[in-house]
């Protein structure tokens, strides 16, 4: 099996491209920190209604959770990214086999081929 490495290259940049906008928005949409939004609550005197903090405070949550998860797959794509240029990619990190292709159209940053990755996930 040979791989188009420059198909995979593209898939990956555009895919890292489609991130860092995520992450962008994610930091346009929340500025501040969850204390300043809670804060923006109780301005003219009013306390803080627990309900409204706790939207406040679950939104907050997710979405750095959000950026978390973005940020791992930003740096798998570098690997990857990595891997094609040093000729490791599309090689299982763990048995040394060929990854299916289909898998690296689904999930181009992928490491290990479809039987480890299930073994991983028991």
């Amino acid at each position: 099996m040979t791989l188009d490495l420059e198909h995979f290259r593209t898939l990956l940049l555009d895919e890292r491209q489609r991130v860092l906008a995520a992450i962008d928005h994610l930091h346009r949409e929340n500025p501040g920190s969850l204390e300043d939004e809670t804060g923006e609550l109780s301005i003219g005197g009013a306390d803080n209604h627990i309900g409204d903090v706790a939207t406040a405070t679950f939104d907050r949550e997710l979405e750095y959770g959000l950026e978390e998860n973005s940020e791992q797959v930003l740096a798998a794509i570098d690997a990857a990214l990595k891997r094609i240029d040093d000729g490791s990619y599309g090689t299982c990190v763990k048995c040394g086999k060929p990854i299916g292709e289909e898998r690296l159209e689904a999930r181009p940053w992928a490491t290990l081929c479809i039987d480890d990755q299930r073994k991983e996930e028991r």
